[in-house]
């Protein structure tokens, strides 16, 4: 069941041969880097901790890595949340580094300076699951092509979908999208985070993906327009339903596939962030 793939007529994912260093599909425990503590990456290393990975939480400030390793608590995200003792806080960026597989939990618009400065210490092979959502202000790039030009050595995937931080850390059930262009470096992220209360979807569809996490926050934001002007329940449907066949004809300008936005990193997320009142948008 964790192959299941997200959308409906996925085409077949496109295999590429593996290092022969590649550690096995199912390998039980790797060790798994989260680059960025804030909510959303916090709340990535209890799924990673939850499957017996050994966890390492990234952030610049040290008294945030402290008082995880010490109080197994993050100072001001996730209040009351009460993190794996597993999860190592870590303020080195070479010593967060140094792991199978690294979520890329840093804000969308800072996300080409922490590769940059990632880059310098990450070998061929590992894998890098971008799991922030955004487009580059400045250049319009999408946050998998930053990727591949500031740490090619790397392989890449982009992990989006429905997903308030609490729940996930919570262990609440959330289900996911992970897109990656090659096949089998998508099924061992699955294998690595998907469990029974976290279920990535595989997608190729890497560009598709993007735009529906991106893009759905510029409707929630109309959708709270609507709601402060008092223009009722119509409009906020309006708003979704319009707002979802946009998003799908950039996706398809932009590469992807229109079909990928029926799917958790399209309206689920659209839904998710336009109707809840835990969305910020």
């Amino acid at each position: 069941p964790r192959r299941a793939r997200d959308g409906p007529s996925i085409q077949t994912l496109r295999r590429k041969s593996a290092p022969a260093s590649r550690p096995s599909l199912l390998s039980k425990s790797v060790r798994i880097g989260v680059i960025g503590a804030g909510a959303w990456g916090t709340a990535l290393s209890t799924v990673a901790a939850r499957n017996g990975h050994r966890v390492v939480l990234w952030d610049p400030a040290k008294e945030i890595a402290d008082m995880v390793n010490r109080e197994h608590r993050h100072p001001f995200a996730l209040k009351g949340v009460e993190l794996d003792p597993a999860i190592k806080g870590e303020a080195d960026l070479e010593e967060a580094a140094a792991a199978t597989i690294l979520l890329i939990a840093v804000p969308a618009q800072s996300m080409r300076t922490a590769l940059k400065a990632l880059s310098q210490h990450i070998t061929p092979g590992t894998i890098l699951v971008i799991c922030a959502k955004g487009i580059e202000i400045g250049t319009g790039a999408l946050m998998s092509q930053i990727a591949g030009a500031c740490a090619p050595q790397a392989s890449a995937a982009v992990l989006s979908g429905p997903t308030f931080a609490r729940e996930v850390a919570s262990g609440h059930p959330t289900a996911v999208t992970l897109a990656a262009d090659d096949g089998e470096v998508g099924e061992r992220i699955v294998h690595a985070l998907g469990g029974q209360r976290f279920r990535p979807y595989l997608s190729d569809d890497v560009i598709g993906t993007q735009v529906g996490g991106a893009v759905k926050n510029v409707l929630a934001i109309a959708c709270g327009i609507a709601r402060g002007r008092e223009l009722g329940d119509n409009a906020r449907s309006a708003v979704i339903t319009r707002g979802i066949a946009e998003i799908g004809r950039l996706s398809l300008a932009l590469g992807g596939r229109p079909e990928t936005l029926m799917g958790l990193s399209g309206i689920g997320d659209l839904v998710l962030t336009c109707t809840s009142e835990q969305s910020r948008n």
